[in-house]
């Protein structure tokens, strides 16, 4: 995830840590009512029972259309799996988009869709994995009488079309950008010109000027950078805010990785332990996955903070322009991915909402 965007998550986070403070006392409060009975072992010694942590639920969302690829809406999308439990119906929405929330993960699951005048179309089974947003594509109904053999064979940059267009509909609590996330383990690798829209879709998005704002306010209130103070002050903070973002994630999202072959996005893990998840939010910004697959050192993101860096002293007031406003904007741009890609991995996925174009 890309600058532009933390300014945003940095509301969110704000938000959260008050809800939880405030909600500190009353869980005190009624811990003891909500700890788990002790056990005795064998030695005759109390040992509290830890529950099992229960997995991620993952989501399964799709696009329906046609045999010529024209969407189709208000389709009837059954959701079934191993047990009637699993059963879930949605109808797809005006853009033909449809989504199942808290689905189970490790079971195996089929989508059926009906809707009058076309044959039913029935996916392969679809395994889902812990906190995986799964997108369904090779969907084409068929008109019905017609020919009614399915075929799910699509294209490895259409399939990357598709993840991106659910990734630009993901927002925290349905408000903040959070685009940059895939939580699709094995997404398809993005074109150049995919990495474009998705950095263009980012910096243009109202919450990323509402977060150049926020931290505008920050850097007001504490008289940096040099500029002067009141109305014009904050106007040329906001700007240089944004500015810094804004040459970060077209260089370090969008035309780097492009260059190097790279993908910009974070990759959540989701599984495993607390450190080894730890250490995946960490290394991810130095470490990208490459359009092949394959891992290397990440010198779009590194590069587009230093491109950012160098850039900043053609507006920076000359006060404070030199050697060290470059390796300020640099390492501040780094830190803040790094803080972002623990927040995304331990915090966000569960208030993360997937809408519709």
């Amino acid at each position: 995830m890309r600058n532009l965007q933390f300014f945003s998550t940095v509301l969110f986070f704000l938000f959260f840590c008050f809800r939880v403070g405030a909600q500190t006392s009353t869980a005190v409060g009624s811990k003891a009512e909500n700890e788990p009975a002790s056990v005795r072992d064998g030695s005759g010694t109390d040992v509290a029972a830890v529950p099992d942590a229960p997995a991620a639920p993952g989501r399964i969302v799709g696009t329906v259309t046609d045999a010529y690829g024209d969407i189709v809406p208000s389709a009837m999308v059954v959701l079934e799996g191993l047990r009637p439990e699993d059963r879930q119906t949605v109808l797809a929405n005006d853009d033909a988009f449809f989504q199942f929330e808290n689905v189970k993960p490790g079971g195996h699951y089929r989508i059926t869709i009906t809707l009058n005048g076309f044959a039913p179309w029935t996916s392969p089974e679809q395994t889902l994995n812990p906190g995986q947003q799964l997108i369904v594509t090779g969907i084409e109904l068929k008109v019905e009488g017609g020919v009614t053999t399915v075929s799910a064979v699509v294209s490895t940059e259409q399939l990357a079309t598709e993840q991106i267009q659910i990734e630009e509909t993901q927002r925290v609590l349905g408000i903040f950008p959070n685009f940059y996330v895939a939580y699709d383990a094995n997404a398809a690798p993005l074109t150049a010109k995919l990495k474009f829209q998705l950095a263009m879709r980012s910096s243009i998005d109202p919450m990323t000027f509402v977060g150049s704002a926020f931290l505008a306010g920050i850097n007001q209130a504490a008289d940096t950078p040099n500029y002067v103070q009141g109305a014009k002050g904050f106007g040329q903070r906001m700007g240089a805010s944004y500015a810094n973002g804004l040459s970060d994630i077209l260089f370090g999202g969008a035309i780097l990785p492009s260059i190097f072959h790279q993908d910009p996005r974070y990759f959540y893990q989701g599984t495993g332990t607390h450190k080894s998840r730890l250490m995946h939010a960490v290394d991810s910004e130095f470490i990208a996955r490459g359009d092949d697959g394959r891992w290397r050192p990440n010198y779009s993101s590194l590069g587009g903070d230093l491109i950012s860096g160098a850039l900043s002293e053609t507006y920076y007031p000359n006060s404070n322009r030199g050697p060290g406003l470059l390796l300020d904007v640099a390492l501040t741009d780094t830190a803040a991915r790094i803080a972002n890609n623990l927040i995304q991995e331990f915090v966000l996925r569960k208030f993360t909402k997937t809408g519709h174009r």
